[in-house]
């Protein structure tokens, strides 16, 4: 597989550098990280998000690092030009700086993908740093962190108060100063991200973040509509996917039903 034409970290920097928006998706599988790739999306995440859309959890919480390692593995073998970045799930990072080296080094190994993403600020900074140093590149997560749900107590807007987001730019400092090559700002107000965008040098990747930051992210299935209960106001459904496979295999049944699939030309 050519890698030639491949985003990297330094590619993507420059594109904030040139004022030129980034975009990012989530992808979990070979068959789509193939459409997605070839549509010249600038990265695909492999987010423990799978573990709500994919495995049919309530939460990211249950996904482990052995699953995480299985749908990288498939969307790097379709990938040939986004850059590819795989969440660290919960649990494999925040026992010690000692396991969290060794799991990031398994994960990052073992895929081969570009980078890896963990939620947290000042916290991990330290893990970051020792991640980083070891020669593998981190994408920092703020905002809403999904891993911590129960500790935030719901997937509401955070960052409202004008101490929190005191905070908020705080920890973007820390992490940047850690290391991280970039950084998702999820469901935060509109104002802070883009002082967040303006005041760092790395790109700012936003979710229900507005429109000043330095590029966008939204889970592959909120944008194809697959899931018509999921209707957060910062996703747009460019398509609804669920209505038209829905359609397909109702048409199918019926065929079958009827007998007429297969017809003569569909037989041997």
């Amino acid at each position: 597989m050519s890698t030639q034409n491949r985003n990297t970290i330094k590619s993507i920097l420059k594109l904030k550098q040139d004022g030129i928006p980034i975009s990012m998706l989530t992808a979990y599988d070979y068959t789509f990280a193939s459409i997605i790739d070839a549509s010249e999306i600038d990265i695909i995440l492999v987010g423990d998000s799978v573990s709500n859309v994919f495995s049919g959890n309530e939460t990211t919480i249950p996904v482990t690092l052995n699953e995480m390692i299985y749908h990288a593995k498939a969307v790097m073998k379709a990938v040939q030009n986004a850059l590819v970045v795989v969440d660290m799930p919960f649990g494999s990072y925040q026992i010690s700086i000692e396991k969290a080296l060794e799991n990031a080094i398994e994960l990052f190994k073992t895929t081969g993908v570009q980078a890896i993403k963990l939620e947290g600020g000042k916290e991990i900074a330290e893990t970051i740093k020792k991640i980083v140093d070891a020669g593998i590149p981190v994408m920092g997560h703020l905002g809403l962190t999904p891993q911590s749900i129960h500790q935030l107590g719901s997937y509401e807007i955070q960052a409202k108060s004008a101490e929190a987001q005191q905070q908020l730019l705080e920890n973007a400092i820390c992490l940047q100063d850690a290391g991280c090559f970039s950084l998702v700002l999820e469901k935060v107000p509109a104002t802070i991200s883009r002082k967040i965008a303006e005041k760092l040098s790395i790109p700012v990747l936003g979710i229900g973040a507005g429109n000043g930051c330095d590029g966008q992210v939204l889970v592959m299935h909120d944008l194809l509509g697959l899931n018509p209960d999921f209707n957060p106001k910062f996703v747009r459904k460019y398509v609804n996917l669920n209505s038209i496979v829905s359609e397909a295999v109702k048409k199918y049944n019926e065929d079958v039903k009827s007998k007429d699939f297969p017809n003569d030309k569909e037989s041997y």
